[in-house]
């Protein structure tokens, strides 16, 4: 069943059985098909050193065939733009969100300068999969080497996804249930990093690294790192399923008739039910209750309240 609106419109919902597909991919056992994904390359030998001055992410220390994330900040450190990225040692093979690739290559093309860098999209020729096994359920732990989807030319879209198959509803629910933002559906044009992640002495989430020269918005987020003081937190939402329904994106979350908070994504989840990822204002109590768009809501913390500097949740429901 195909998608007909939203980000992932045109892409398979799911294959009949999105429960089943949901354990397959927790199991490691089946593949996405994320062909709709906007796909470019950065290739020349300034690349690594000049995405390093641009992003929040290390770059410079970038190994080949290890899969990475990069945020694009605003110089008051909103987020503006994402991309994942696999380099081969000699071409960054990048891909971002659906609807978000021209304003993002217009972005990087005026960055270039005098630096040795071509960039190209070639969404046409080559297309991002999920292979099986390539799931990450840690939200606060960087991909490892191997994981994450890859560009594959497209004539070998189906031989890289093989005959174990899951939707985009499967890979949204597990996704929503481990904690991990999607950008530009669960954030909005004032979310900075720090509310989307825990810190820890060296990064703030995959995205984010914290022992790395200046780039664009460093400096806002370097001082709330250092106060610990995010004004939003990212929070799993535990939602009345007794209602046949998902909250729409961007819905108000309310506490007692009283704005609080921005839904973002929701999904039903095989073992959790009805969950969403919402940005709620830092100080609102952990056991508040919520509603959103008329559905009770229980809150799961992701970010602390207190965001120490070295703060870790508990092993909780949902998070592997």
């Amino acid at each position: 069943m195909k998608l007909t609106e939203g980000p992932d419109a045109g892409a398979t919902w799911h294959y009949g059985d999105p429960f089943r597909e949901q354990r397959a991919l927790v199991a490691g056992t089946a593949s996405v098909d994320l062909s709709h994904r906007p796909v470019f390359t950065i290739s020349g030998a300034d690349r690594l050193r000049w995405l390093n001055d641009i992003t929040s992410q290390d770059f410079a220390a970038l190994a080949p065939g290890v899969p990475t994330l990069a945020y694009i900040l605003d110089a008051h450190g909103h987020l503006t733009h994402v991309f994942g990225a696999r380099d081969d040692g000699t071409t960054l093979w990048c891909h971002t969100e659906p609807g978000h690739l021209e304003p993002l290559l217009g972005w990087l093309r005026r960055m270039v300068f005098a630096a040795r860098v071509e960039i190209d999209d070639v969404g046409q020729e080559y297309a991002l999969v999920l292979p099986p096994a390539a799931v990450h359920r840690d939200a606060g732990s960087p991909p490892a080497a191997g994981g994450g989807p890859v560009v594959v030319p497209r004539d070998r879209v189906d031989a890289t996804l093989g005959e174990t198959r899951a939707g985009i509803w499967a890979m949204e629910a597990v996704r929503i249930a481990s904690g991990t933002p999607r950008i530009f559906v669960d954030t909005d044009d004032r979310t900075i990093p720090n509310e989307l992640a825990n810190p820890d002495a060296d990064a703030l989430g995959p995205a984010v690294h914290l022992r790395k020269g200046c780039y664009p918005g460093q400096e806002t987020v370097a001082r709330v790192y250092n106060l610990g003081r995010p004004p939003r937190r990212l929070t799993l939402l535990h939602l009345d399923g007794s209602d046949d329904r998902l909250p729409p994106v961007g819905a108000d979350v309310l506490r007692e008739g009283r704005p609080v908070g921005r839904m973002g994504s929701s999904e039903r989840h095989y073992e959790l039910g009805p969950v969403g990822l919402a940005l709620l204002k830092r100080t609102l109590a952990p056991d508040a209750e919520l509603v959103v768009d008329g559905v009770a809501a229980a809150q799961e913390v992701i970010v602390s309240p207190e965001a120490g500097l070295h703060w870790r949740p508990e092993p909780g429901i949902g998070r592997g």
